[in-house]
């Protein structure tokens, strides 16, 4: 017999024993505790690594070089860092496509706090990514803060703001560290939020039945599930840290910044590529930069339009083609954004961008009519 649900009791002791939990819940909802164990390693590890940085345009690559050669198991933390980071970032798409495709965006708390994390998760990595000061992470952060100078009016006196000065520099980099190490302390309070209000209705399911009689006890039934996919987790990342690591970094970030010669090809991370297609896609500065936005906000929408007592789009044959649709258009996105912007992958990228948004236009009609 399972004992009456108290989600605070719960949270508070941080021990889920009784927690009533569907039974019949697939490994796509392991996605939540995978992103919980992640976020656990990039602050362990980020909190190690801070304490060997210098924020100084002068010295940050050379101090990410002492990292590698000469601090104890400081390669390990900095290739565990980095890799984890993609983790988080695959792990956190396929929450957030699962949690669309069961219509987990009917939890209007838990689904607008998970993007308002995604959003939060977006900014530190990009942060993250300008300290190490190489090539790439200097042209990177030289052209996205650049992107704010397309606010009308304010736009430049922002962008200057945000530099501490005329140029990427120095003060920058101060900021940059200072944010990107505050940061995941902010995602880590809001995702204790995220799952008070998950549990005070409790999970859902793949057949969408909101019935209380069909549950079985958190322990030992999930956790255990839980445990051995955290185990295969450590694993796959031990494995690929130590032998692709630096297969997953930037080549030209290996050279010191140098504010005289531009890389031939700037790109961002995988996880931010699709994002990155679309704003090139649209020719005009403040339109991409709206477009680019919009990719992610769009997706506010969902709760607002959903029916409480509908299940997801897996339960529409229509639904289904239009979230498949968008799972190919996305990685599609994210190939184009690693192709330069030359004709014709211009016009593909073109194509693309208004078929991901016309598809997110038609889920939103399928679900507000339950079609």
């Amino acid at each position: 017999m399972l004992r009456k649900h108290n989600p605070v009791l719960n949270i508070v002791n941080g021990v889920i024993i009784d927690l009533p939990t569907p039974a019949n819940i697939t490994v796509m909802w392991n996605w939540g505790s995978l992103l919980g164990l992640t976020l656990i390693i990039q602050l362990v590890s980020g909190v190690l690594l801070a304490t060997r940085f210098t924020a100084m345009s002068e010295y940050s690559f050379e101090r990410v070089v002492v990292i590698f050669q000469e601090s104890n198991y400081g390669w390990l933390l900095r290739l565990l860092h980095s890799t984890g980071a993609r983790f988080f970032f695959l792990f956190l798409y396929m929450h957030i496509g699962r949690g669309l495709y069961y219509g987990s965006y009917q939890k209007k708390e838990v689904w607008n706090i998970g993007l308002i994390i995604y959003l939060i998760l977006i900014g530190t990595a990009f942060l993250g990514y300008v300290l190490p000061w190489g090539q790439i992470s200097y042209w990177a952060a030289t052209v996205i803060t650049n992107l704010l100078s397309a606010v009308p009016y304010v736009g430049g006196i922002i962008v200057q703001w945000v530099w501490g000065g005329f140029a990427v520099g120095s003060p920058t980099l101060v900021r940059f560290f200072a944010l990107h190490y505050l940061l995941p302390f902010v995602v880590t309070a809001l995702v204790v939020l995220h799952i008070f209000f998950l549990h005070s209705e409790g999970s859902s399911n793949p057949i969408g039945v909101r019935s209380n009689t069909y549950k079985v006890a958190f322990h030992y039934n999930y956790r255990v599930k839980d445990s051995l996919y955290f185990f295969l987790y450590i694993w796959l990342l031990v494995i690929l840290s130590l032998t692709l690591g630096y297969s997953f970094m930037d080549a030209e970030n290996f050279i010191p910044a140098n504010p005289l010669v531009t890389p031939a090809h700037i790109q961002p991370e995988w996880y931010f590529l699709f994002a990155y297609a679309i704003l090139r896609s649209i020719p005009n500065k403040l339109g991409g930069v709206v477009g680019l936005l919009l990719a992610i906000l769009v997706f506010f929408v969902y709760p607002f339009i959903a029916s409480t007592t509908a299940g997801g789009i897996v339960f529409s044959p229509l639904g289904r083609v239009v979230f498949w649709g968008l799972v190919v258009s996305f990685l599609l996105l994210t190939w184009l954004g690693i192709i330069p912007a030359e004709p014709p992958f211009v016009i593909v990228s073109m194509l693309i961008t208004r078929i991901y948004f016309g598809l997110i236009f038609l889920s939103w009609i399928v679900i507000y009519w339950a079609l």
